[in-house]
């Protein structure tokens, strides 16, 4: 199918101007490591100018010791590394049909990075949190007035909540990626990094972090980055048929094909290498399948080296698959996984 015109901005394609969106090309992955030059941007509105000397954390709410941290105390503290994939919650929009409206992203907005930070929980426990405490609310320095019927009066700050537990076990507090300052329009000077979740929740330009005894009932959190779920078995069996709005969360299984790129025209009846990348939360990828024939049949690929094991999910890339290619080819791929999640879908 004839595509639009393809806009490009520092070699990433771009969605958006205003607010920032641009993806990268999925067809220039061939390593674990984005780089960060290559690595999508998703902005919700205009990236704030922080001066990194006048930049402070605040930690309030359901704590003892409520308190404040700048740039160059958080930096003082020991850091972790960590290798994590980042994957908007609309990534792959642009496929649906009927259309919806968002940001009309295609295969690139995913990418992974070496994060260095400081675990979330060295401030907890710094801060004492009370008995009552639930869950954790990260507030990013960004916002505006939106226009949507259903936002709220007023200017709206970006943020979203995680349950204590997460926030305990690998949220980062990251200041670098791949090993340099975060640039501006991926948080400078510190975000939120939170494994296996969609990147709606590793808030950017992190201003304040609000533990709390009750759900939070933000925007992003109950309005937009969320759905539709059906009450559970037995609420069916009563008849209780009810919907309720529910946060998006961990990261779905997915696959994709890197190379031949979207759109790419090969010889027919040839043999074409194919290359891609496939990623899941919490589970191992054990396998990933190729088709050239609308799903019809199914090969091995070869994974390139073992599943890259990263905090709370895992990364492969998959490659050397010999393809016999025709008019009507089109290839996909599938991932499968060890000890998938109920609730994923």
């Amino acid at each position: 199918m004839p595509q639009e015109e393809t806009k490009l901005r520092d070699g990433r394609i771009v969605r958006s101007e205003n607010p920032l969106n641009l993806e990268m090309p999925f067809s220039t992955v061939d390593s674990f490591i984005t780089p960060a030059t290559s690595f999508y941007v998703r902005t919700h509105f205009p990236i704030p100018a922080i001066d990194r000397d006048a930049w402070w954390l605040q930690v309030e709410g359901e704590v003892e010791k409520p308190f404040s941290i700048n740039y160059k105390q958080l930096t003082a503290l020991e850091s972790v590394t960590a290798p994590v994939t980042l994957e908007c919650a609309g990534n792959n929009r642009n496929f649906l049909e009927p259309k919806v409206k968002g940001v009309q992203w295609r295969l690139g907005a995913v990418g992974t990075a070496e994060w260095t930070g400081v675990p979330l929980s060295v401030l907890l426990d710094r801060a004492t949190l009370k008995p009552n405490a639930n869950e954790i609310i990260l507030e990013g320095a960004d916002g505006g007035i939106l226009e949507e019927p259903k936002s709220p009066p007023g200017e709206l700050k970006f943020a979203r909540s995680i349950p204590l537990e997460k926030a305990r076990r690998d949220v980062l507090l990251a200041y670098k990626m791949n090993g340099e300052d975060l640039p501006p329009e991926h948080g400078f000077p510190v975000r939120a990094i939170v494994p296996g979740w969609y990147a709606m929740a590793s808030i950017k330009w992190l201003q304040r972090i609000i533990v709390t005894d009750r759900p939070f009932t933000g925007y992003y959190q109950t309005i937009d980055y969320a759905f539709w779920q059906r009450t559970d078995y037995g609420h069916w069996q009563r008849g209780e048929n009810i919907a309720e709005l529910t946060p998006l969360t961990e990261m779905k299984v997915k696959a994709e094909i890197a190379r031949p790129a979207e759109g790419e025209t090969v010889p027919a009846n040839t043999s074409v290498r194919v290359r891609g990348a496939a990623w899941a939360c919490d589970v191992e990828i054990t396998k990933v399948e190729l088709s050239t024939d609308g799903g019809a049949t199914w090969n091995d690929t070869k994974l390139l080296g073992e599943s890259f094991k990263l905090h709370s999910h895992t990364l492969a890339l998959s490659d050397d698959i010999g393809m016999t290619s025709s008019a009507s080819s089109s290839p996909s791929a599938t991932p499968e996984a060890d000890d998938l999640d109920s609730d994923m879908e």
